[in-house]
């Protein structure tokens, strides 16, 4: 006999009833709200993205298991190191990992046992890494050059407008695409001197505590935030709801926000726009705006803990990976030699 719980990202699991244990007197009507209000608020721990990501992993594992005749949960460590071995040919390494990290909060979730670090798991994976593993590929830095040339791009139409405040507020305030997006025109004031931006929850702020930036007006027009943002609330014309929104063909702006992977779009409608092309092993993405303003605020001697304090970074090694990055043929000590 079993029971069926349901984990953060939807799917139904059984769970043997001798791990429920006693469960003692039924709780009353008080009992089953406050347990329905923590449930609620479990369910809200994880950004949803990730939750989408989780369940998707999730369907697939147990496809997987159903086809090859394996039980998917509780898993035993040989069909997860059999299920990631699979994955190798087609699967990049951090898909597979994300795979593998889907399953295990499955089982913890249902307080089921989970050793990810058994050797029948980490064998098949070690292996495969080491077979199939390739490089991470990094997100480019956009330079202030490069910006000006896809700001140069954008008309004074609706979406000429929106593209353009989207670009120089997402630059100028190294801002993720996620964050972009979740701007509401109430988060973004206008005082002596530029704009003061309000973010509600960013990727290391999870518990919303939020945080504030402060943006100055540009020494040059066409890549001053302010203006920008002030010519697209020109014809924007809300006073609350999503700062950027969607745009129809018709040039109709719309009332809903933009999708994340928007910002992704636009920065590479503007790029063909303005012919521009990248080399090497790193890509042009819409974490650009926010590698762009680190390497070029690090280039002009910003000190790390004021890029820090505005990028909202908390690991020195990671935003001056984006720097190293950056200065890797420049600042390289083969340069010292007589070459």
């Amino acid at each position: 006999m079993s029971v069926t719980t349901r984990d953060h990202a939807g799917a139904i699991l059984p769970v043997p009833s001798e791990r429920l244990g006693d469960a003692g007197p039924a709780p009353t009507a008080v009992g089953q709200a406050a347990l329905a209000t923590a449930d609620a608020f479990a369910r809200k721990a994880a950004a949803p993205a990730t939750l989408r990501a989780y369940r998707a992993d999730w369907t697939h594992y147990a496809a997987w298991c159903a086809q090859a005749g394996f039980t998917p949960v509780p898993a035993v460590p040989a069909t997860v190191g059999a299920y990631l071995a699979s994955l190798a040919e087609t699967h990049a390494p951090t898909t597979i990992r994300r795979r593998l990290a889907a399953i295990g909060k499955m089982h913890r979730f249902n307080d089921l046992p989970w050793n990810p670090a058994h050797r029948d798991i980490q064998g098949p994976l070690q292996g495969l890494l080491r077979q199939y593993g390739r490089p991470i590929q990094k997100a480019a830095a956009l330079t202030l050059t490069m910006l000006r040339q896809l700001v140069a791009t954008c008309d004074n139409s609706a979406r000429g407008r929106r593209d353009r405040a989207l670009l120089l507020i997402g630059f100028a305030g190294a801002l993720r695409r996620s964050e972009l997006v979740a701007l509401q025109v109430e988060d973004v004031t206008i005082v002596a001197g530029g704009l003061r931006v309000r973010l509600i929850r960013g990727k290391t702020d999870q518990t919303g505590e939020g945080a504030e930036i402060g943006l100055p007006r540009g020494r040059h027009v066409e890549t001053c935030a302010v203006r920008a943002f002030e010519a697209w609330q020109a014809v924007a014309k809300r006073k609350a709801g999503p700062l950027f929104r969607r745009i129809s063909t018709g040039g109709r702006i719309g009332d809903t926000a933009l999708h994340p992977d928007a910002v992704r779009q636009i920065l590479a409608r503007r790029i063909a726009m303005a012919g521009l092309t990248q080399d090497g092993f790193e890509r042009l993405s819409a974490h650009a705006l926010r590698v762009g303003f680190i390497t070029e605020a690090y280039d002009k001697g910003v000190r790390d803990e004021d890029i820090m304090r505005h990028t909202r970074h908390r690991d020195l090694r990671t935003m001056r990976g984006y720097v190293q990055r950056a200065g890797l043929v420049t600042e390289s000590p083969a340069g010292a030699l007589d070459l």
